[in-house]
């Protein structure tokens, strides 16, 4: 396999932009990628994009790839339009990549792209992430992370302090995000005295609906060539799993599909968790951060709250997680985020992420889970990216 790299990144601010359509948001966000990657849109060879709700929020079940291509002036080329709910942007940069790693194609414009705020189409529940059935009784994202919040207080003593930390932390990094979604910062205090979602859960606690677009240049070394540049940052690991299913209805605690996913990635990029300098993880509920940081290694099971309790996870500590203010407060329009994350990330290793940047960031982790793990639609992916040069440091 060839290696590969991040030549630009690009994203529109998150929020809610009933003015928009899903096109005007992709053309913003790939502009924005190709220029930085000094890519002219003719030099695109594949485009793979992520948007998991067009069709029961836009009456447009597939071809948002096309479309974003046509708003740029893309044309000719193989367009690959990926749904893994939550994952459905980081199935795209999986595709892409593994086109560019492959030799089938050196330069290729990954998008994740969602309009949430505003539904022109007709279809089933928002929040029913694929088990019609169940959502319809009620057994949505919220309730089921919910449970998984009370039994890890039960079984490791989380606190309710300890989620609300969570998202305190992710407010005020997004406090330094321009293009995050909400910026005022919260006190503990806000978070538990917000309304109640599913208990222990406040609205706090839970990630926004939004509209947003983000963007992604990845190349081969003849790619780079092309273009003329020297990447930045390489991509030492783009894995995607699914499967692992039954494992969830014995231990809420933990998702055995994220630790399956997260080991194949650490082993493709020759890397452990001890080497990851900052992080992006999929925080669609607080409890869910604490829980991924065990699944990733990032601390063992059952100390996920002492972690974020103590600092570490914060900007300024041993390991930020979310700079960007991540789904909490930057947002989750659903396609975009996994690309969203991407873009953080790569700022951070580029020592562009501003007020927010983590000194001296040489690799970087995202993760996102698309789907319930608890059912039959469950996805992960993991992605592990070096500053050039990094990688024998």
């Amino acid at each position: 396999m060839r290696r590969s790299f991040l030549a630009g990144v690009g994203m529109t601010p998150f929020g809610k932009f009933p003015d928009q359509t899903l096109g005007s948001l992709a053309r913003k966000a790939c502009f924005e990628a190709l220029k930085d990657a000094q890519a002219a849109p003719q030099a695109v060879e594949m485009i793979a994009c992520g948007c998991a709700r067009s069709g029961s929020l836009q009456a447009r079940e597939s071809g948002v790839g096309q479309l974003a291509g046509w708003e740029v002036g893309i044309q000719g080329v193989p367009v690959y339009n990926e749904k893994a709910f939550c994952a459905s942007g980081a199935m795209a940069f999986n595709v892409a990549n593994l086109a560019v790693t492959a030799g089938e194609h050196d330069i290729a414009l990954v998008i994740g792209v969602e309009r949430m705020s505003t539904r022109s189409g007709k279809g089933r529940p928002l929040t029913s992430d694929g088990m019609v059935l169940e959502g319809e009784q009620g057994f949505t994202p919220p309730a089921y992370y919910a449970m998984a919040a009370r039994r890890h207080m039960e079984v490791y003593g989380t606190t309710r302090e300890q989620l609300a930390a969570v998202a305190v932390k992710n407010r005020r990094a997004a406090s330094l995000n321009p293009k995050a979604q909400y910026r005022d910062p919260i006190t503990i205090d806000d978070v538990i005295n917000s309304r109640p979602v599913a208990g222990p859960l406040h609205l706090l606690d839970c990630c926004p609906t939004g509209d947003g677009a983000a963007a992604a240049v990845i190349v081969s070394e003849r790619g780079a060539e092309l273009l003329g540049i020297d990447p930045q940052v390489e991509i030492l690991a783009s894995i995607v799993g699914s499967g692992y299913y039954a494992n969830q209805r014995r231990d809420m605690t933990t998702f055995e599909l994220d630790r399956h996913t997260a080991k194949r990635a650490y082993e493709r990029a020759q890397v452990g968790p001890e080497d990851i300098h900052v992080a992006e993880v999929h925080d669609s509920f607080s409890i869910a951060e604490i829980i991924h940081y065990e699944d990733l290694g990032l601390c063992e099971a059952g100390e996920g709250g002492k972690l974020v309790e103590s600092g570490d996870t914060s900007l300024g500590g041993r390991l930020p997680v979310n700079p960007s203010g991540g789904l909490l407060n930057r947002g989750h329009p659903l396609g975009a985020t996994g690309v969203a994350q991407i873009v953080e990330l790569a700022d951070q290793l580029r020592g562009r992420a501003g007020q927010r940047q983590v000194p001296g960031a040489r690799r970087a982790l995202a993760h996102i889970s698309g789907g319930f793990q608890e059912g039959d639609f469950a996805t992960s992916g993991v992605t592990i990216l070096a500053r050039i040069g990094a990688t024998e440091s």
